[in-house]
């Protein structure tokens, strides 16, 4: 399953994904996020479940499982770019808001942010195609909580 879905995120015209492959694409770049600074803490891991479960109507086993295969496809995909690129050509500008946003809540997850982790996000919001004042606005808006 995950060959296919990389094969296809990296075709060099990938057609729009199926949803299905739209939530492994985000649910990896949660997971890529967390694990940028080398600690994949529990709390990340739990934060990443709520942001399935609230983006997708999922109840707390079919999320840690969705969880689970992403946490899969994240360790054999070679770049940010592809997940990226899935969700930008597929999901609306305000859905990728909400896309940051949920990146945010697991960043400040565990209340530590380090300078990986704000790199990722500049990156992963410039190929989401998210302006940096609206990023900024997300943090802002998940740090209010």
């Amino acid at each position: 399953m995950f060959n296919d879905l990389l094969r296809r995120l990296t075709a060099p015209d990938p057609a729009a994904l199926p949803e299905i492959d739209c939530r492994l694409a985000l649910g990896a770049l949660l997971v890529r996020i967390a694990r940028t600074d080398g600690d994949y803490a529990d709390v990340e891991i739990a934060q990443i479940d709520q942001a399935l479960m609230k983006r997708y109507d999922l109840n707390a086993t079919d999320a840690a499982a969705l969880r689970a295969e992403c946490e899969a496809l994240e360790a054999e995909a070679p770049d940010t770019v592809r997940f990226t690129r899935a969700i930008k050509d597929t999901v609306s500008y305000e859905d990728r808001l909400g896309v940051i946003e949920a990146l945010w809540s697991v960043v400040m997850a565990d209340g530590v942010r380090d300078d990986e982790e704000d790199s990722m996000m500049r990156m992963t919001a410039s190929l989401l195609g998210v302006s940096d004042q609206d990023s900024h606005r997300a943090r802002l808006k998940v740090s209010a909580g």
